[in-house]
């Protein structure tokens, strides 16, 4: 089981490498980068999201995985929130980024495959998906329209909404509820879009990390470890108490959302705070310090609780 695990985190990291060594060698530059944030916020993302989500089903959107991963975002998000505002006084946008790093996990990229590996099934991360696309995305991307835009307006909600995510997600969502079954004419062309999301949002992500330094002086340290140790500790600790205790979840339930609440921030999170110019670094450092520090924290949790 474990040995499968690392197989995730290796095919996620030789993807991370090769655009690494694309944005070292010149092959892409800080342009292309560009591109490819774009090319999957637009196209790949709500590609892939539709076909998740339209493959899933009912009983598995709407499980008791989706209140308790909720609530164990939330807590996180909302501790986050209160210390960058009140203490740090950081804007809006800027607490909002370094939010979701603490408490947007990577149910697609990485929770997809290390469900698999690990759960034995690649549906579990259906209902995360579910929340923080409809629930979570809508709400934190009016927040960031209105903070570049500089004040809110009925607009900015219909923008959101507009949002190419939040409509992949929702299509995917309405064709999974009401059951229908998509002509292979029709859903094939959408799953090849789809599969080039991860590899490209990987490679764009590699490409970021050339001649960065990881807390390096100037990348707000305190933010990128707060929001880590959030993510690692603190998330996984509410999950398994909320699903203990408030929800009275069995053995296999429990491990289910702990090892979810254990996943890496979103590299989504990242693309949001390219796509609007705030909180790059404390995004990019916070996915990279997640997404390698997770691997103990997965091991520790599938031996505790497997």
């Amino acid at each position: 089981m474990l040995l499968s695990a690392l197989t995730g985190f290796v095919v996620v990291g030789f993807a991370i490498l090769v655009g690494w060594i694309l944005g070292k060698t010149g092959v892409l530059d800080a342009s292309a980068r560009g591109v490819l944030a774009k090319l999957v916020f637009w196209v790949l993302s709500p590609a892939l999201l539709f076909v998740v989500l339209s493959q899933a089903q009912v009983e598995m959107l709407f499980s008791s995985l989706l209140p308790v991963s909720a609530i164990a975002a939330l807590v996180v998000i909302g501790g986050y929130a209160l210390v960058a505002k009140l203490v740090w006084r950081r804007s809006a946008a800027e607490t909002l980024i370094g939010a979701l790093s603490a408490g947007q996990v990577n149910a697609n990229n990485i929770g997809i495959p290390l469900s698999l590996y690990i759960l034995g099934s690649a549906a579990y991360p259906a209902p995360v998906v579910l929340f923080q696309l409809l629930v979570l995305t809508p709400v934190s991307l009016s927040i960031l329209e209105a903070s570049v835009g500089g004040r809110f307006r009925l607009s900015v909600i219909w923008r959101a909404l507009a949002n190419p995510i939040i409509i992949g997600s929702a299509l995917g969502t309405v064709v999974s509820v009401t059951g229908v079954t998509l002509p292979t004419i029709v859903f094939a062309p959408i799953e090849l879009i789809a599969n080039a999301c991860v590899p490209v949002l990987l490679i764009s992500f590699g490409i970021s990390l050339n001649g960065q330094r990881v807390l390096g002086a100037g990348g707000n340290r305190r933010e990128v470890v707060y929001a880590s140790a959030l993510k690692l500790v603190g998330m996984p600790i509410v999950a398994w108490l909320t699903a203990t205790y408030a929800f009275g979840l069995g053995p296999a339930e429990v491990l289910i959302v702990v090892v979810l609440a254990a996943l890496p921030t979103a590299q989504n999170v990242f693309n949001y705070s390219q796509h609007f110019g705030v909180g790059e670094t404390v995004a990019r450092d916070t996915v990279f310090i997640t997404t390698v520090g997770c691997i103990p924290v997965l091991f520790l949790a599938t031996v505790l609780l497997g």
